[in-house]
């Protein structure tokens, strides 16, 4: 009996302890706010980056990051027009972009919005609570009209994901491409779950021709973006998979691609996350 009370006891302090070195991981996290046009504006942290409309309306925002740094998310917007966002709009199931999703429901009274696939990735997770669930779904996309702005929500299929969504505000002309776009860096796609790189490529040619060179974007991760930067991104994925398709005609394994490495001008892109060595593992 006192050894189950023990092993009791020792999940319990594992668990306080993991929530504790989340927590910390998080405390010396920042979040910027940058200025765009109209009543858009970006915030970064750690995480996928967030779009945000503030008026007079209220807040909406796109993306919420990590649980953790949810108040001061909160605190952020406060700053902004109000701590307590009306709507959040999810542009995939990421926990770096979702994470946030039940305080800003439960806490704040925000109503989520998501393609159909995001719910239904977040509902099979047992981790994530029900009120981090969006509330609305869709299968193409909305329209919101919320602070003298028109924001057109769209999903793009089998991308980053089988959910991917992104958001054009009409009148600031401002994109957030979700993780259809890291700038300056290799991207993530997960194959996962419904992503794949030729889907992903379509995705980026679509969300270009849909936009001109005043545009601002807010990619997934990165810093804040021009058309030229999203089409050297496109550039890039186009490139390497080229050299690492022709390796595998030539039947070089993948081991062999990954000992051989890409060309040295796309070493810039690797990075913690996605290294050349993942990048090609995704590409072949």
């Amino acid at each position: 009996m006192k050894s189950k009370f023990y092993s009791v006891i020792a999940a319990s302090l594992m668990l306080i302890s993991g929530v504790s070195a989340a927590q910390d991981q998080f405390a010396d996290v920042e979040i910027s706010v940058t200025s765009l046009s109209g009543s858009a504006y970006m915030l970064q942290g750690a995480g996928g980056n967030i779009g945000v409309s503030a008026g007079e309306d209220g807040v909406l925002i796109i993306d919420d990051q990590f649980a953790p740094l949810a108040p001061k998310i909160s605190a952020a917007l406060g700053e902004l027009a109000t701590d307590a966002p009306s709507y959040v709009i999810n542009t995939h199931y990421h926990g770096d972009h979702t994470g946030s999703n039940g305080f800003f429901h439960e806490h704040k009274g925000a109503t989520i919005f998501a393609h159909e696939n995001v719910r239904v990735r977040l509902a099979s997770d047992d981790n994530v609570s029900p009120s981090a669930l969006p509330v609305v779904t869709y299968e193409q996309g909305i329209k919101i009209h919320f602070n003298n702005e028109t924001l057109h929500v769209f999903h793009l299929p089998s991308g980053h994901t089988d959910g991917d969504s992104v958001v054009w505000f009409e009148n600031a002309n401002v994109l957030h491409s979700g993780d259809l776009f890291f700038n300056e860096r290799f991207p993530y796609i997960d194959l996962g779950a419904g992503g794949s790189v030729e889907g992903y490529i379509k995705s980026v040619e679509t969300l270009l021709t849909k936009i001109d060179a005043d545009t601002q974007i807010i990619p997934g991760h990165g810093p804040l973006a021009t058309k030229a930067d999203y089409e050297s991104f496109l550039a890039m994925i186009k490139a390497t998979k080229a050299f690492v398709d022709a390796q595998k005609a030539a039947g070089m394994s993948v081991d062999d691609v990954v000992k051989q490495g890409l060309p040295e001008k796309w070493a810039q892109w690797s990075w913690n996350f996605i290294t050349e060595e993942r990048w090609i593992k995704t590409l072949y």
